[in-house]
C-alpha cells in the first residue's frame, strides 16, 4: 500500500461540481492499493499516517502528530500510485489492485482511520475528481507498506 501524505490547511475533493469530502487542517491523503496488500498493511499505514509528527509544536519544530493536533483527513483512492514508467512512455499500472478488492481495502483503511476519533472525509472510489489541496509547509511525503524496514 502506497500513501502520498499531505500536510494541509484544508483540502477539498470535488464530483461533477459538487464538493463530497472537505476539510481543515489535517491531513490530504492519496492512497493506493496493490494486489499484495492485507489488513498488516493497512494497520501499519494507519499507525504511521496518524503518529507522524509533522505538524509545529510552540518551537516551530515538527513534533507533534495528526493526533496531537485533532486533525482532520481527506483520504482519496489513487489508482495510479501503482503506475510503473520505467519502460516506455505509458504507465504499466499491473501491480495496481482494482475492482471490488480495491475498493473493499480502501473502505477498511477508512474505518480504521476513524477507530482513533479523526473526522475522516473521502472523494469517491473510481471517479474522476478534482482535488483542491492548500499544502501547509509545503510537507508532502511518501509512505510504502512494503519498505517498513
Amino acid at each position: 500500500m502506497r500513501a502520498v501524505v499531505q500536510r494541509v490547511t484544508s483540502s477539498k475533493v470535488v464530483v461533477d461540481d459538487t464538493v463530497i469530502g472537505e476539510i481543515g487542517k489535517g491531513l490530504n491523503i492519496l492512497i493506493g492499493i496493490s494486489k499484495e496488500d492485507t489488513e498488516e498493511d493497512l494497520l501499519y499505514l494507519r499507525d504511521k499516517i496518524i503518529n507522524l509528527r509533522i505538524f509545529e509544536d510552540e518551537n516551530d519544530k515538527m513534533n507533534l502528530s495528526l493526533l496531537d493536533v485533532k486533525g482532520e483527513i481527506l483520504a482519496i483512492s489513487q489508482f495510479t500510485l501503482y503506475g510503473d514508467c520505467r519502460k516506455g512512455r505509458r504507465p504499466n499500472f499491473m501491480e495496481a489492485e482494482g475492482g471490488d478488492k480495491a475498493k473493499a481495502l480502501y473502505v477498511r483503511f477508512i474505518d480504521l482511520l476513524k477507530e482513533n476519533n479523526i473526522k475522516v472525509e473521502t472523494g469517491e472510489f473510481g471517479a474522476h475528481m478534482k482535488v483542491d489541496i492548500q499544502n501547509d509547509g509545503p510537507v508532502t511525503l511518501i509512505l510504502d507498506s512494503k519498505k517498513k524496514f
